[in-house]
C-alpha cells in the first residue's frame, strides 16, 4: 500500500465529496462484479455511476456494448484531502496544467495492463480530459477501460482487479509524486510563464534560449536528438532575460518584422522553423525546447494542393482569374498550390494570427517570387498572382504582422528582410549587413503591388457546419491527419501545429460547442465566433468539450479550430456586413 505525506494510507475510509451528496455512489464494486462472472456482457451497463473505492470515487461513465468494442469510460475523483498535493504546486494555472500532465504520465507509467488507456501525450503541456488538478487541490482521472470478458460472457473476477486494484493502485502511485519531481515540473511552469510575459513586454515575438537542443530524434519520435547541435544565438540577436527559478538565461530573441532564415541544404533551417512553430505549446521539463517560445499567435501556413476553399477575400495576392471569378469572394473546391496558400494566410489573419511561419519547402514557389527574367517573359497582365515578397513588407509595417521565412533559393527577399539568419550546421549567424549590401545591389526585378490590402470579412452559416435535425454529431479523429465530423471528412495534414490525434479530437468538440452555444449563429464574423469560444476555455477550460463529449482530447487554439473549419467542404460563408 502507497504510504501519502503525513504517513496517510490511499485506501482510507469513504467520505462525501461535497456535490455527490444528493446521488450517493454505491459501494462494493467488487462484490458486484464478482456476482457478474459468467452473465451476458450487456449487463455490464448497470454498473453506470458512481462508486466508492476506498476515498475516491469511479464514475462509469459509458459502457461498451462488447468485448471488441472502444474501451469504456470511467472518471476517478480524488478531493483535495486525499490527493494530498503540496498547495504551492497548484496555486496558479499554469502549474496546475504542468501538475495534470506530469500526474497523467505517472499514471500512464504505473499502470500494470494496457486494459486502462490514459491519454498522458507526448512532450507538450497541454490541456487535456485525462487529468485535472482543481483550484482547491482536487484531482480527476478520466480514461478508458476495456471490461474483460469470456467471448460475450462477463469476466467478472477480472473486471474486479481491474476497477478495484489496478485502476486505484495506478492512481495511487500517480498521486505519491515526490517534492523534487514535481517541483521541478511546477518551478518549469513558472519559468516558462515568465518567459512568455518578459518576451512579450520587450516586443519579441519569439525567444530560443542558448543551449536548446532543437532537433527531434525522428518524425515518429518527438524527443531531443541525442548528438544534436545545441543552439547558441548570433552576440548581434542575442537577448537576456531574468526567470524566477533557471535565472538569468540567453538566447536569440526574433523582433516584429520579416525574419529570413537561410542556409544551405540539412543544415537546420526547417528545423529551427519547426521549434518555433513548436514554441506556440509549453514543454515539458527535459524536451530540449524547453526555453523555445513563440507568440502564441503564430500560424505555419503551406501550399496545400487540392484543399477546399469557401468565399476567402485572396484578392491580394490573386488580382484575377483567367475564368473571371471573383477573387474577392474566392471558392474551389481543389485549389492549386498557389491558391490554397493565398487562402491559408488569409484565413489566418482572419483568425487573428499575428506572426506567419512560411517553409518555401512547403510553399507555393509562384505565390513567393516572380524574378526578373520572369517578368520579362510574362507581363505582369499576363500573370494573376501577386508574390509574397511584394506584400510582405507592407503585411509587416502596416498590418502588424510578423513573418518568419525559410529561403534557401531565392535572394530577392533580402531586399524587404529586417534581418537576416545564417544556419550552418545547425550554428546560427547573423548575415543581415551581408544581405543588405547584396540587396543594393539591382537585379532588376520590379515590385508588383502597392502592399496588401485587408481581407473581407466572413460569416458563417452555422447549418452547413452542424444541423439540428442530424442530432449529436459523430466526431472521430484520425491521428493529426483527418477529422470526421458529422457528414464531413476534414482533411487536417497540413495543418502543422497539431500535436496529437487527442487534439485533432479537441478541435472537433470545439467546432459543436461553438455551433450548439450559438458562438457560430449567422451573425458573427469567424473573428468574432473564434473570440466567443475561446472566453468560454478561459472561463471554464476542459469543461466546456467535455459538455459536448467526456472522450479524450486536447484543448486546441483558435488557430487550428479556424484551419478545420475552413476546410469543410460543405461550408458555407458571406461576407460580413461593411
Amino acid at each position: 500500500m502507497t504510504q501519502r505525506r503525513g504517513g496517510r494510507q490511499h485506501r482510507a475510509e469513504s467520505r462525501d465529496f461535497g456535490d455527490h451528496r444528493s446521488h450517493p455512489p454505491r459501494h462494493d464494486l467488487s462484490n458486484e462484479l464478482t456476482a457478474l462472472e459468467g452473465t451476458s456482457y450487456g449487463r455490464y451497463k448497470s454498473l453506470r455511476g458512481k462508486w466508492w473505492t476506498g476515498p475516491a470515487i469511479l464514475d462509469i461513465l459509458k459502457v461498451q456494448s462488447d468485448p471488441f468494442a472502444p474501451p469504456s469510460r470511467v472518471e476517478l475523483r480524488f478531493d483535495a484531502e486525499t490527493a494530498d498535493l503540496l498547495p504551492e504546486w497548484y496555486a496558479t494555472e499554469e502549474r496546475r496544467r504542468a501538475l495534470a500532465v506530469l500526474l497523467a504520465k505517472r499514471f500512464r507509467k504505473a499502470c500494470p495492463t494496457r486494459d486502462l488507456r490514459i491519454d498522458a501525450g507526448g512532450q507538450e503541456i497541454l490541456r487535456r480530459a485525462s487529468c485535472q488538478v482543481g483550484e482547491d487541490g482536487s484531482v480527476v482521472f478520466r480514461l478508458g477501460a476495456q471490461f474483460p470478458g469470456h467471448g460475450r460472457r462477463i469476466a467478472g473476477r477480472q473486471a474486479a482487479r481491474l476497477l478495484c486494484d489496478d485502476l486505484p493502485d495506478a492512481a495511487d502511485d500517480a498521486l505519491a509524486v515526490g517534492e523534487s519531481e514535481a517541483g521541478a515540473w511546477v518551478r518549469h511552469a513558472d519559468d516558462v510563464a515568465a518567459l512568455r510575459k518578459q518576451v512579450s513586454d520587450i516586443g519579441l515575438v519569439a525567444f530560443v534560449a542558448d543551449g536548446a537542443m532543437l532537433a527531434r530524434r525522428s518524425g515518429v519520435d518527438d524527443r531531443p536528438l541525442e548528438k544534436g547541435v545545441p543552439f547558441r544565438s548570433p552576440d548581434s540577436l542575442a537577448v537576456e532575460v531574468e526567470l524566477p527559478h533557471a535565472g538569468r538565461v540567453r538566447g536569440m530573441g526574433i523582433a516584429p518584422g520579416v525574419t529570413l532564415i537561410v542556409g544551405g541544404g540539412f543544415h537546420g533551417k526547417s528545423t529551427l522553423l519547426r521549434a518555433l512553430e513548436s514554441g506556440v505549446w509549453d514543454h515539458v521539463p527535459g524536451d530540449g525546447r524547453d526555453f523555445v517560445v513563440a507568440d502564441r499567435g503564430a500560424v505555419k501556413v503551406r501550399a496545400e494542393d487540392g484543399r477546399a476553399v469557401t468565399g476567402v477575400d485572396v484578392h491580394a495576392f490573386v488580382d484575377h482569374l483567367p475564368s473571371g471569378d471573383d477573387t474577392r469572394h474566392f471558392s474551389t473546391e481543389n485549389a492549386s498550390g498557389s491558391t490554397s496558400q493565398a487562402a491559408a494566410i488569409v484565413e489566418s489573419l482572419e483568425a487573428g494570427a499575428r506572426v506567419l511561419l512560411i517553409d518555401e519547402d512547403t510553399a507555393a514557389t509562384n505565390l513567393m517570387i516572380r524574378d526578373a527574367r520572369m517578368q520579362e517573359l510574362v507581363a505582369k497582365d499576363r500573370e494573376p498572382l501577386t508574390p509574397l515578397v511584394d506584400v510582405v513588407r507592407s503585411m509587416a509595417d502596416e498590418h502588424g504582422v510578423a513573418v518568419v521565412l525559410v529561403m534557401g533559393g531565392s535572394g530577392d527577399y533580402m531586399d524587404v528582410a529586417d534581418r537576416v539568419v545564417l544556419m550552418d550546421a545547425y550554428v546560427p549567424e547573423d548575415v543581415t549587413e551581408r544581405a543588405k549590401a547584396l540587396a543594393a545591389k539591382p537585379t532588376g526585378r520590379r515590385v508588383e503591388a502597392e502592399g496588401f490590402r485587408t481581407p473581407r470579412p466572413r460569416v458563417i452559416d452555422p447549418r452547413s457546419v452542424s444541423s439540428e435535425s442530424r442530432g449529436k454529431q459523430k466526431i472521430r479523429a484520425d491521428d493529426t491527419d483527418g477529422l470526421r465530423f458529422g457528414e464531413s471528412e476534414i482533411d487536417v495534414r497540413a495543418v502543422e501545429q497539431i500535436t496529437d490525434h487527442s487534439m485533432t479530437a479537441g478541435i472537433g468538440y470545439a467546432i459543436e460547442a461553438a455551433v450548439r452555444q450559438g458562438w457560430i449563429d449567422g451573425e458573427a464574423t469567424v473573428a468574432e465566433a473564434l473570440d466567443r469560444l475561446d472566453a468560454a476555455l478561459d472561463a471554464e477550460g476542459q469543461e466546456v468539450l467535455l459538455r459536448v463529449r467526456d472522450a479524450d482530447f486536447a484543448v486546441p487554439r483558435r488557430f487550428e479550430v479556424a484551419a478545420a473549419l475552413n476546410r469543410m467542404r460543405e461550408l458555407r460563408v458571406r461576407d460580413a456586413p461593411a
